[in-house]
């Protein structure tokens, strides 16, 4: 999720476990880790757009990673710190430890997939529980943690913990609801899906995405989860057909590697873009949940040299009418 729900839910942790003359220090401590995870974020390659990818969320995120990341921030705060709050390196590993625990599991909550099982296994783990920002959820974390240290009250980092599992359990259940209603619309059309993911969309609960798998390509679709369930149906999108769609895509050339890297992270949910046959579209986010633009694609060039990386682009058309156009689905209009 975004550094300031990660800040404040490492924050929350120490900070409603810690002694009163603790809190100012815990929730410091469990903050800075709480969002030091992200700094796999600075491993790019200027050469090649996937090595981020392919790093993000990745041995940082995991679990086995979590006392050596705790330690790592455990140091650095201990060297900054310690003489003016006058604590035990005990206390400092702790609470850091407490906070960089929770930065996995939160991400793994939301739809871009977190390997907590890294190096065991290169599964990504999507709950699809969250948004990757959502006010909703953030705004009460800062409000509790914030009144936590200025009251130095420990029980305000336990009421923000109550607060995550309150609002990530209406993330469950609405994600429960809208998953029925996916496997009723394609029975509805007659299908037995493949496979089928419903994800929810920018910044809030309500308004959720569906997207599943038939032989030949996908459907996607919108839901809104309100007291009753309304559906906008969207369209069909053909699956990417390597042999088909890229006939001239050398198999052994540095392109068609960064083709099935690219796969791997999507989960195999890629297509053509109809209007440029070089776009590969990550078919499973789109700003307007029924539509099948995606956020991000590669690009790939039949020109190219064999030891030449795909590009990749950011996709995302967020003009007045996109905008527009989601915001009357998200108030069911």
């Amino acid at each position: 999720m975004d550094p300031v729900s990660q800040a404040m839910l490492g924050a929350s942790v120490p900070q409603a476990l810690s002694k009163k003359a603790q809190v100012g220090a815990a929730t410091l401590f469990g903050a800075l880790s709480g969002m030091a995870p992200d700094l796999d974020s600075l491993i790019r390659s200027d050469t090649d757009p996937l090595l981020y990818l392919e790093y993000h969320r990745q041995f940082s995120h995991s679990l086995v990673f979590i006392p050596v990341g705790g330690l790592l921030c455990a140091l650095l705060m201990y060297a900054l710190f310690a003489r003016r709050w006058q604590l035990g390196f005990g206390f400092t590993y702790l609470w850091c430890v407490l906070g960089y625990a929770t930065h996995g599991f939160l991400d793994a909550c939301t739809s871009y997939g977190t390997q907590l099982l890294w190096p065991f296994s290169t599964e990504r783990f999507a709950w699809n529980t969250i948004s990757i920002v959502d006010p909703l959820f953030t705004v009460p974390l800062i409000v509790l943690v914030t009144f936590g240290v200025l009251r130095k009250n420990p029980r305000c980092g336990q009421l923000a913990l109550a607060w995550v599992v309150v609002y990530q359990g209406f993330g469950w259940l609405q994600h429960l609801r809208v998953e029925n209603a996916g496997y009723e619309l394609a029975a509805a059309r007659g299908h037995t899906p493949a496979r089928l993911d419903v994800k929810p969309s920018f910044g809030n609960l309500l308004l959720w995405k569906v997207i599943y798998e038939i032989d030949g390509g996908y459907y996607t679709d919108a839901v809104r989860a309100g007291p009753a369930l309304q559906v906008y149906e969207g369209a069909f999108i053909p699956r990417l057909d390597v042999a088909k769609d890229l006939p001239w895509l050398d198999p052994q050339s540095q392109q068609a590697i960064d083709l099935e890297r690219f796969r791997w992270f999507s989960r195999g949910f890629l297509a053509v873009d109809p209007d440029n046959p070089y776009r590969i579209t990550d078919m499973r986010y789109s700003l307007v949940p029924n539509e099948a633009q995606g956020m991000w694609s590669i690009w790939l060039d039949p020109d190219a040299a064999p030891d030449q990386h795909v590009m990749m682009k950011q996709d995302r058309d967020t003009s007045a009418e996109r905008r527009a156009r989601f915001t009357r689905l998200l108030r069911g209009e």
